[in-house]
């Protein structure tokens, strides 16, 4: 006959999978604290004691081998956080999860299209006779050149219409 396990007893089991976060952010703040400002206090300390005066500098022993221990804290500590907000998105607790298939995406409400968007993505053609603003077009607005002659008719703000801007004279 099987034991059922009870929901406190399923709690202690999995503590180190709900606590591993807190206790990586916890252990690098600790060797940070340690190897910048307790380690040299007592460095100088020592020095002093022994010899009179300080006469080296501590040497933080996480910025040898160019902080690759900061690099990989930081990796690990910005992957768990990652993790974390998605299982918070995925409605977790405590561990166990199982996230839906487009979790980490943005919200597209039920029944919507969802259009791509951002670098690389399809932009649609310009209607025939629109003007080209792509990259490498030409400019147009305020300040734009005009050809010579042009009868560029601009308007402002109240719908009134603007000058001609003449062509700009060679120097």
């Amino acid at each position: 006959m099987a034991a059922k396990i009870s929901e406190s007893e399923k709690k202690k089991e999995d503590w180190m999978n709900s606590k591993w976060r807190p206790m990586m952010g916890w252990s690098y703040m600790l060797t940070c604290i340690a190897d910048f400002v307790i380690f040299p206090v007592l460095w100088s300390i020592l020095q002093s004691v022994s010899k009179g005066q300080v006469n080296v500098q501590w040497q933080p022993i996480t910025l040898q081998g160019a902080g690759l221990y900061h690099i990989a804290m930081g990796a690990v500590l910005g992957i768990a956080a990652y993790g974390r907000t998605q299982e918070k998105l995925g409605g977790a607790n405590n561990g166990g999860i199982t996230l839906p298939p487009n979790a980490g995406t943005t919200y597209t409400p039920p029944g919507a299209v969802q259009q791509p968007s951002g670098f690389g993505a399809p932009q649609p053609a310009p209607a025939f006779g629109t003007p080209n603003t792509g990259f490498g077009a030409a400019p147009t607005g305020f300040g734009a050149p005009t050809g010579f002659g042009s009868a560029e008719v601009v308007t402002g703000f109240g719908g009134k219409k603007a000058p001609v801007i003449p062509p700009f004279p060679e120097r």
